[in-house]
C-alpha cells in the first residue's frame, strides 16, 4: 500500500554453532486496487460527512464565538448553545458510555461497521489513497513505478504526492488545534508565524500522525496497533452479519470462458468463483476473504463491490461475497430469515440500554441548571465567636454562570433556627456572561441556638437563585455543614 519496496520485521534465531543471527520476515507491500460500487459509495459519503464536520465546525460561530471551543485556559467548553465547566465532566463520561454501547450494538449486528466506514484511520487512508491514485496511477502503474528506476517523471510524481500528503496533514493538525484556540485567531497568528510553542507542537504532532498513519502505516495500524481487532470476536456470535464468502456456491474455483453459463457450472465441476483474485487486490489489509473471517478484516466491503462487478460481467447472481451470518451460510437461510435472527435478545438488550442512557442524557441536558455552585469551607477559621456572642463559620462559594448573558444571583442560607448570612440575610452577586467567581460568605448562628445544637458539624445548605430570560426563578441548593466547637 505504501510506496516502499516492502516491510521487514526483525526476527532473531540461534544457528547450529550457538551464535545469534538476524532473520527477516519480509512483509509484501499492499497495493490496494481502486473499487466502485454501492459500499464504496457509502464509504465516500461518510468520508465527506465526517470531514465536513471535522474541518467545518471550528469555523462556525454561535453568539459571536466559535460554535465548538474547548477553552482549557479559561476552563470553559462551548458546544453550540451549551456552556460547560470541568464540573460537568459527568456529561463526557455518559457520552463515552453511549459511544461504547453504540459500538457494542453495531458490532453485534454487523461486525466492524465503524472500522470500515467511519474510523479516522479508514477515512484518512481513503483520502491519502485517492491522492496517490490520482498522482501516481492505479495499482499496476504504482507497482511498475516502484519496481523501476528513478526517473524525472517518478521524482515529480513522488514529490507532488508528498507535498499534497503533507499539506493535508498540516491542515488536519491546524484544524485540530482550532478546537482549542479560536481558529480565526489561530490562522492570523500562523500567517505571521506567531503561534505559541504548544500550538506549534500540536499542529506538527497531529499533522505528522495523520501523514504517517494514513500515508505509510495504513494497514499496520489496523492489524497491529488497534486493540479493537483483538477483542472484536468477543462481540460476535453466529448470528452477526459479517462479510463472508459463500464457499458452497463459489467452490471449486477456477477460470472459465465468459460464454460458460451459470446453469452449466455444475456439469463442468465449477463453482461461481472464477479465481480472479480481485477480492484480494482491493483489500486494504491484504487478506483473502475466501479463507474465512480474519481479525485483519476491517469490514470495508470493498471485496463485495468488486466481486459483484465480476458476477455482473459473468452474468452470475450477485452475493458470492456478501454480508451474511455463520448460521445463515451453514443452514442455507434466506435473507429474510437471516435478518430476523439478527434481532436477537442480545441486540434488543443493547438497544434498550442505549435508548435509556441516551434518553437520560438528553433529559439531563435539557433540565440542566444554567449555573453551578461549589462550596468550600474556609480552612483557616472553622468557627469563631463574633459580636453579641454569635458563632460564625466562613465559606467560599464558587458561582459559575453557564449562560452567555449577565446574571444576578441571590444567596441565602437554610439550616437550624436563627441561622443566616451576615451582615445581610440575602447576598446579591452579579456575574458577567460565562464567568465564574469566588465569593466569601459568613454564616452566623445565635449563641443560644448553638448551645441547643451542641458541639459538632450540623447540616445546612446554601440556597442560590436567579431569574432566567423567561422571567422564571431558578434555584439551586448546595449542602454543607456548620461547625459548633466544643
Amino acid at each position: 500500500m505504501s510506496e516502499s519496496a516492502g516491510r521487514t520485521i526483525p526476527i532473531t534465531a540461534v544457528d547450529a554453532t550457538g551464535e545469534m543471527v538476524s532473520l527477516y520476515a519480509k512483509q509484501p507491500t499492499i497495493y490496494a486496487r481502486s473499487v466502485s460500487g454501492w459500499f464504496a459509495g457509502w464509504r465516500w459519503v461518510l468520508v465527506w460527512a465526517t470531514q465536513l464536520l471535522f474541518y467545518g465546525l471550528p469555523w462556525l460561530n454561535w453568539n459571536d464565538r466559535p460554535a465548538v471551543l474547548f477553552d482549557i485556559a479559561a476552563r470553559r467548553f462551548y458546544i453550540g448553545p451549551l456552556l460547560l465547566y470541568p464540573q460537568d465532566f459527568i456529561y463526557l463520561t455518559v457520552l463515552l458510555i453511549i459511544s461504547a454501547y453504540a459500538l457494542f450494538l453495531f458490532t453485534a449486528v454487523a461486525g466492524r461497521l465503524w472500522c470500515g466506514f467511519a474510523c479516522p484511520q479508514t477515512v484518512y487512508t481513503e483520502i491519502y489513497m485517492w491522492v496517490e491514485r490520482h498522482i501516481e496511477g492505479d495499482r499496476i502503474a504504482r507497482m511498475k513505478r516502484d519496481a523501476g528506476p528513478w526517473t524525472a517523471d517518478k521524482l515529480l510524481r513522488r514529490s507532488a504526492k508528498q507535498a499534497v500528503w503533507i499539506a493535508i496533514g498540516l491542515w488536519t493538525g491546524f484544524t485540530f488545534v482550532g478546537y482549542f484556540t479560536p481558529i480565526r485567531e489561530l490562522g492570523a497568528s500562523a500567517l505571521q508565524f506567531g503561534l505559541g510553542p504548544w500550538e506549534w507542537f500540536w499542529v506538527l504532532f497531529y499533522g505528522f500522525a495523520t501523514y504517517g498513519n494514513a500515508g505509510y502505516m495504513r494497514e499496520q495500524v489496523c492489524k497491529y496497533m488497534c486493540p479493537y481487532a483483538r477483542f472484536q470476536s468477543a462481540m460476535f456470535d453466529k448470528d452477526t452479519l459479517i462479510i463472508s464468502y459463500d464457499g458452497a456456491r463459489g467452490d471449486p474455483r477456477g477460470s472459465r470462458p465468459r460464454s460458460l453459463k451459470h446453469g452449466e457450472l455444475a456439469g463442468k465441476g465449477k463453482g461461481d468463483c472464477i479465481d480472479c483474485g480481485l477480492c484480494v487486490q482491493v483489500c486494504p489489509t491484504g487478506i483473502d476473504i475466501r479463507n474465512g473471517l480474519q481479525y485483519e478484516c476491517i469490514g470495508c466491503a470493498a471485496c463485495i463491490d468488486v466481486c459483484n462487478g465480476v458476477m455482473d460481467k459473468m452474468s452470475y447472481p450477485r452475493g458470492l461475497i456478501r454480508y451474511a451470518t455463520q448460521n445463515g451460510l451453514d443452514n442455507g437461510w434466506s435473507k429474510a430469515l437471516v435478518l430476523r435472527r439478527v434481532l436477537r435478545p442480545r441486540v434488543l438488550v443493547y438497544s434498550l440500554i442505549l435508548l435509556l442512557i441516551t434518553g437520560a442524557f438528553v433529559g439531563s441536558l435539557m433540565q440542566r441548571t444554567p449555573f453551578r455552585v461549589d462550596v468550600v469551607r474556609d480552612r483557616a477559621s472553622l468557627a469563631r465567636e463574633v459580636e453579641n456572642g454569635q458563632l460564625e463559620n466562613v465559606y467560599r462559594l464558587q458561582l459559575m454562570n453557564a449562560t452567555e448573558q449577565p446574571q444576578r444571583y441571590l444567596i441565602s442560607v437554610a439550616g437550624p433556627a436563627g441561622m443566616q448570612l451576615a451582615p445581610d440575610p440575602v447576598r446579591t452577586v452579579d456575574l458577567p456572561a460565562a464567568e465564574a467567581r469566588w465569593v466569601a460568605v459568613n454564616v452566623r448562628l445565635p449563641q443560644h441556638a448553638a448551645a441547643q445544637l451542641g458541639a459538632g458539624a450540623h447540616a445546612m445548605s446554601f440556597e442560590v437563585s436567579s431569574v432566567d430570560r423567561m422571567g422564571r426563578s431558578i434555584g439551586l441548593s448546595e449542602k454543607s455543614t456548620f461547625v459548633v466547637p466544643r
